[in-house]
């Protein structure tokens, strides 16, 4: 499952030029969420990311609460979510 605002996350930072997606974007967004189901952002999800001790970006708080209040496991590359010990988590390195 992926939080469905990641997806557009990646879209604002393509757009931006922070980041760069190749090819057509519509086609990008439909390859990249094949297989996968959107998790939505409830207010539980949004109230416990805010009580995480973790640095001032709402995102990663919405993507880190995401996964104990659905379950799942968070899988990141930012060793700053890695290792909090309140989710499960798995490193994509």
């Amino acid at each position: 499952m992926e939080n469905a605002d990641s997806r557009g996350f990646n879209l604002a930072l393509n757009f931006k030029g922070r980041i760069q997606l190749k090819g057509d974007l519509t086609d990008w967004l439909a390859r990249a969420t094949a297989g996968t189901r959107e998790a939505p952002v409830t207010q539980e999800i949004t109230l416990f990311g805010r009580q995480l001790p973790l640095h001032q970006d709402p995102a990663d708080g919405i993507l880190v609460a995401t996964a104990p209040v659905l379950d799942l496991t968070l899988i990141s590359a930012d060793t700053r979510l890695l290792g909090l010990g309140i989710v499960k988590t798995l490193a994509n390195r």
